[in-house]
């Protein structure tokens, strides 16, 4: 598969979520990490963003709550090139009315090629990583070019040629 370079810089847009249920061990994380997330830029769904900002006394760029749209936001701003990095302390024992926006948003990260943790531990080794506060050439990954080619084949199957 072919692929382009993004240069993910050394001060990294972060965005920071958390499900009902899991938003105190986001903040005891991010306070335990104060310092780091102190050097990057911060984007937060809702009600997470105002809980970080009054706990850490940092800027925090808010979205809408997930199940309003914040969620949508995020993926958004991922598909801009515009988040380079997603903390989402998800809870995966309840379900969600936004569940099919959760799916998306994390399609898109994978797509975009960037960090993705997904509870505290993933979230301890992306932050202890010497690339969190270093350039970083990300690849992009050329998926456009291959559901053409993917579309292609299946135009050749269908026409009875191999």
């Amino acid at each position: 598969m072919t692929h382009q370079i993004s240069l993910m810089p050394a001060r990294k847009r972060i965005a920071l979520i958390a499900h009902d249920d899991r938003k105190q061990d986001l903040l005891e994380w991010a306070r335990f990490n104060k310092g780091k997330l102190s050097r990057h830029d911060l984007y937060a769904t809702g009600t997470t963003g105002t809980l970080l900002q009054q706990e850490l006394d940092l800027p925090v760029h808010t979205f809408l709550s997930g199940p309003l749209g914040g969620d949508q936001q995020v993926g958004a701003k991922i598909a801009e090139n515009a988040i380079d990095v997603l903390i989402f302390f998800w809870d995966p024992l309840e379900t969600h009315p936004h569940d099919p926006d959760v799916r998306a948003l994390l399609r898109l990260a994978v797509l975009q090629n960037i960090p993705v943790a997904m509870n505290r531990s993933s979230a301890d080794f992306i932050f202890s990583s010497s690339l969190m506060d270093a350039e970083y050439e990300r690849q992009l990954y050329d998926f456009a070019g291959r559901l053409e080619r993917r579309r292609a084949i299946d135009a050749l199957r269908a026409s009875g040629k191999r």
